[in-house]
């Protein structure tokens, strides 16, 4: 199992550079962890797409359902104290430091994209790409 942050679970389901990298971490693993924030963030990604008009209201929601099953069962809360543990050591987000807590509670890896996690948190956080071994 691993965390992945939501540009992650994005890179899974919305064509960008990192997509193909993203299909190889779910082949390498596909047990994917995230803390229940990832749903309001991909819901926001979403909305941008729709916004711009690069996806419809159906292909949104199809894909939002597609990600919660995948999800399924691997959404977890996590502990107010010790995100902002990490906020105050840091530079990173509290959102993102939510991903970092969950990796470190369940005492798996988080895969991210995120520079700021990269550099504050290299314990806990590797790239997408040296996950899957470099570019594809």
């Amino acid at each position: 199992m691993i965390v992945v942050d939501t540009n992650v679970i994005g890179y899974l389901y919305l064509a960008s550079p990192h997509s193909r990298q993203a299909e190889h971490a779910l082949l390498k693993d596909p047990s994917w962890a995230a803390p229940v924030l990832w749903r309001s963030e991909f819901r926001n990604v979403l909305a941008l797409y729709l916004r711009k008009r690069w996806l419809t209201l159906q292909a949104s929601q199809q894909i939002m359902s597609e990600a919660l099953s995948l999800m399924e069962d691997r959404e977890y809360e996590v502990d107010s104290k010790e995100v902002l543990k990490l906020v105050a050591v840091g530079n990173c987000s509290a959102y993102d430091c939510e991903f970092v807590v969950l990796a470190q509670e369940l005492a798996i890896r988080l895969v991210t994209v995120d520079k700021q996690v990269l550099k504050d948190f290299p314990h806990v956080a590797v790239s997408l790409e040296t996950f899957v071994g470099g570019d594809l």
